[in-house]
């Protein structure tokens, strides 16, 4: 019977700092957008834009052995 004093102040501050968690949660918009997380994973990333190339082009004449 004595275990009933402890279990209940336990339970009720458990409680109480749940609610508190929750509350925090929505006024802080953590559930918001319960959609967009969950299909990102999914998403294809673009593929970046290929940099200009600094180096010097080579054509065929520049391949050839000197005469």
């Amino acid at each position: 019977m004595n275990i009933i004093l402890v279990l209940i102040p336990v339970t009720l501050l458990i409680v109480i700092v749940a609610v508190g968690v929750f509350f925090w949660a929505a006024h802080h918009q953590q559930f918001d957008d319960l959609d967009s997380p969950g299909v990102l994973p999914l998403m294809e990333e673009r593929e970046p834009a290929p940099a200009p190339s600094t180096e010097q082009q080579t054509d065929a004449a520049s391949l050839r052995p000197p005469p």
